[in-house]
């Protein structure tokens, strides 16, 4: 899962979302060093990602982008299903995708001393550039591709990626719908998230 996926799953508390959001750059125990919620929060996105992982429907999407991404395709899809998920917002979630982005952002800033340096160093232009509501359009999610290509070791295959969305768009955006229930009932299940937070509603 990608950011915006992450920090939904996380539930109403906002130190987990913290927590979730930074999961990537705590390694080891090194999350025992941060208050409780965060070390759930940290805790939680690593579930969610062994979710992901080992879990079947991805599986479909990253097989299409295995020849230009190999071992990264699954990061590629990750940031696919926040596309979707962006899209499909009002699906998931009862406020707007502007005020749930805009609250997290006012969260980053108010929690900085506690975020990793290596996320300090990226928090002001990913808010600047307004990252995580950007994923909900194309332009945003080809953005997105270039920077992780720059800054970590994603494969420089933008062109390729945007092209697979392109061709695949209802096939990636089934596949999306039929995994992301799952891995709600998942994180409700094994962190005591109140479903009634998540406020699905069905498609018309």
């Amino acid at each position: 899962m990608n950011l915006l996926a992450h920090i939904y799953l996380s539930g109403s508390q906002d130190r987990v979302k913290i927590g979730n959001f930074i999961g990537d750059y705590v390694k080891g125990r090194k999350y025992r060093r941060y208050p409780p919620l965060i070390k759930k929060g940290i805790l939680m996105h690593r579930s969610i990602d062994s979710y992901t992982d080992h879990n079947p429907v991805p599986v479909e999407v990253r097989s299409i982008l295995r020849p230009y991404y190999r071992k990264y395709a699954g990061i590629v899809v990750d940031l696919f299903y926040d596309h979707f998920l962006a899209n499909d917002w009002n699906h998931y979630a009862s406020c707007s995708l502007r005020d749930f982005v805009d609250r997290f952002y006012k969260l980053l800033e108010v929690h900085f001393s506690l975020l990793p340096p290596a996320v300090q160093n990226f928090v002001p232009r990913m808010i600047e550039n307004d990252r995580i509501y950007s994923y909900s359009n194309m332009s945003g999610i080809e953005k997105a591709l270039q920077v992780m290509a720059e800054y970590t070791s994603l494969p420089c295959k933008t062109d390729k990626a945007m092209q697979v969305l392109s061709d695949h768009y209802g096939l990636i955006y089934n596949n999306f719908s039929k995994f992301f229930p799952g891995i709600i009932s998942y994180v409700a299940a094994r962190y005591d998230v109140d479903l009634a937070y998540f406020n699905l509603r069905g498609h018309p």
